[in-house]
């Protein structure tokens, strides 16, 4: 086997969605063309979703996910668009993460379709810093991904990841270092390892925001008592009920938690594939186990770090 295919089997190590900026205490590496459908208003599904996943093999990291959601929506004072109250949240907790958290720890389980397949979940232990903005990744499952690692950090490197397989033939390829948006590294991803964290993950919610309100046909929810990890959140529902060029998705889901004021789960579905059929799942990305402001240093990012397994 070529050493350019064994990259091609490492790149997944790269991938890291938008999203986590605040932190979640996980288990260390040591000891987890869209076709139109028929306009309409949606139901909320009850529950919107129940996700328990044990993660194969990964340290007895769980991440029970279970989300349900009131049957009311809570009552919302009428804006010149219905995306202002939820822009007003989402400042709130950019303003909120930019200035109170400095780094954090979480576990993040992603699910993401790819070239139109929705993938299994992935679950990893996050390490997030913001200044210099700096990333360490270990894959707690599934198996085919366990043991894999990946590390960014702004300015080093010359701008590029460092990562290497867990197990396998892969893993003789030992440390590489790839172009966080280049071909290899982005095999199996939506986002690069450069986009991921809280902070990102609000400031692209916003951005996608402000160009909808640009447009009519939006539909906004908020729901109180929302469960995420059995912490209490405030959940925000934006439905496009037409498909149109300049959406990005028919329905988004996003919990902010109503402690850390921070987004700790987001879900974007597209039009179904027939009228009258469900959404699609195109993306969902759940964080657990926050852990904010821990005080990294660079020697948390480096290869070097015991902790760790590059070489």
């Amino acid at each position: 086997m070529t050493r350019g295919k064994c990259l091609v089997g490492l790149a997944v190590v790269t991938g890291a969605l938008l999203g986590a900026s605040a932190t979640m205490r996980a288990q260390s590496p040591q000891g987890q063309q869209q076709p139109s459908a028929r306009p309409g208003r949606e139901q909320l599904p009850q529950p919107v979703y129940r996700v328990a996943q044990q993660v194969p093999d990964a340290g007895a990291i769980a991440a029970n996910t279970n989300g349900n959601l009131p049957q009311q929506p809570e009552p919302v004072a009428q804006q010149e668009h219905p995306l202002v109250p939820a822009l007003q949240i989402a400042y709130a907790a950019m303003n909120n993460i930019s200035g109170n958290i400095k780094d954090y720890s979480c576990t993040m389980i992603k699910r993401e379709r790819i070239d139109g397949k929705l993938n299994d979940p992935e679950f990893m232990h996050l390490r997030v810093r913001h200044q210099p903005f700096s990333v360490y990744m270990y894959f707690l499952g599934p198996e085919r991904l366990r043991g894999q690692e990946a590390m960014y950090v702004s300015g080093q490197y010359n701008g590029n990841l460092l990562g290497h397989a867990g197990s396998g033939v892969r893993k003789l390829a030992g440390t590489v270092q790839l172009q966080p948006t280049g071909v290899m590294a982005m095999v199996g991803q939506r986002y690069p390892i450069t986009e991921i964290g809280f902070l990102n993950l609000t400031k692209r919610l916003i951005e996608v925001a402000e160009q909808d309100k640009m447009f009519g046909e939006c539909e906004v929810k908020f729901f109180k008592g929302a469960k995420i990890n059995k912490r209490s959140a405030t959940c925000i529902q934006v439905v496009h009920p037409v498909a149109r060029k300049n959406f990005k998705f028919h329905k988004a889901l996003v919990f902010v938690d109503d402690e850390l004021n921070i987004p700790v789960r987001y879900e974007a579905h597209d039009w179904p594939e027939r009228a009258g059929g469900p959404p699609m799942l195109l993306e969902e990305y759940t964080y657990t186990d926050i852990k904010i402001n821990n005080g990294y240093t660079d020697a948390t990012f480096s290869e070097t770090n015991p902790e760790y397994h590059f070489r």
